[in-house]
């Protein structure tokens, strides 16, 4: 099914997007404000292309068909969302230990809310490269607290949990968790899908190779941007074959996992080709090191401007969710980019 793949090109937005969509020379992306007029097809290694939207063979129309459909917005506000990231780990490598206290937690929550986020994202383990594991007791120990406080204090602001663990997943949509985020899109633990097919919430798929320990050893790919798209297209169908209704999920390509520097340079910049999953996508490049490869700044805490001017180009995808540390910046740049495109 994802041999093949169309990348759009020469976007238009506002009302030069609907006024080229009438005219007949520009494409809905996934029936939002952002037009295509280009696209390039590709057919496992071959590519065609760049070619005007009008000069798509008939026979690609079904496959066109999946950028231009509605995505769901599962189960969350429509459109685009600051995803709040909440780490309630010791050794987090952005902020280690900061949250690690439930009531700082809470606190750190609150602010993150009256700053513009529309939903946090509660984690106990750490996925940094070469992290210590630790058990799914542990972790809930970690969340639990948090997860229960934000749910009495702040009952409307949805909430997710990052964890790969059923153990930690049951608890967490018992206590209140609307969204489930699995860095092993449910490949980590074989109970996992499920017991999340007979549940109702959203969850994310995010793309790595190996695990958090391994996948700097996983890092062969054919064409980075292709493979990453075929391969969360794969952990889509098997999400869908156990039971996860599409539209309830979400998908994440993963930068800095099981990825070199450069990989993640290239499918940041090829990133439109994720709308071929006609899922929602959750974009967490918050501090990362390709920030600090890209902008020379070492200090994780310092590469927020990094983060939002990467985090931006999700913004076409029309309902993206920006996973970020520092929410007030994620905000103002989302809000400025609107103002200026939506007009």
């Amino acid at each position: 099914m994802w041999r093949r793949l169309v990348e759009p090109m020469g976007l238009l937005f506002g009302q030069a997007a609907q006024e080229a969509i009438v005219q007949g020379c520009a494409l809905p992306l996934h029936n939002g404000g952002t037009a295509f007029s280009m696209v390039r097809l590709i057919e496992g290694e071959t590519v065609a292309g760049p070619m005007p939207v009008s000069a798509i063979p008939h026979t690609w129309l079904p496959v066109v068909q999946r950028l231009v459909s509605p995505v769901s917005d599962a189960g969350l506000p429509a459109g685009p969302l600051v995803m709040g990231i909440l780490n309630t780990t010791p050794d987090s490598f952005s902020c280690a230990g900061q949250h690690f206290n439930a009531t700082h937690a809470i606190q750190a929550a609150r602010q993150m809310v009256h700053d513009g986020a529309g939903l946090l994202d509660i984690g106990g383990e750490s996925t940094r490269p070469g992290a210590a594991v630790v058990s799914p007791q542990q972790e809930w120990e970690r969340v639990g607290p948090v997860l229960e406080g934000l749910r009495q204090s702040m009952p409307a602001v949805p909430l997710s949990v990052d964890t790969r663990n059923s153990f930690v997943m049951e608890r967490a949509l018992a206590a209140g968790a609307q969204v489930i985020n699995d860095v092993s899109a449910l490949g980590h633990d074989p109970a996992a899908l499920p017991l999340l097919a007979d549940k109702n919430c959203g969850v994310v798929l995010m793309h790595m190779r190996g695990t958090p320990q391994t996948m700097e050893a996983h890092t062969h790919y054919t064409d980075v941007a292709c493979d990453v798209v075929r391969e969360l297209g794969q952990k889509v169908e098997a999400a869908v074959a156990g039971g996860i209704a599409r539209e309830r999920l979400m998908v994440d390509p993963g930068f800095g996992f099981a990825k070199t520097q450069e990989q993640n340079v290239v499918l940041l910049r090829r990133v439109l080709l994720l709308a071929n999953l006609g899922c929602r996508v959750v974009f967490a490049l918050s501090r990362k090191r390709m920030i600090g490869a890209l902008t020379g700044v070492a200090d994780p805490a310092q590469r927020d401007s990094g983060t939002m001017a990467a985090s931006l180009m999700a913004l076409p995808l029309g309902n993206p969710l920006l996973r970020v540390h520092n929410v007030a910046s994620m905000a103002q740049g989302m809000r400025v980019w609107q103002g200026v495109q939506d007009g």
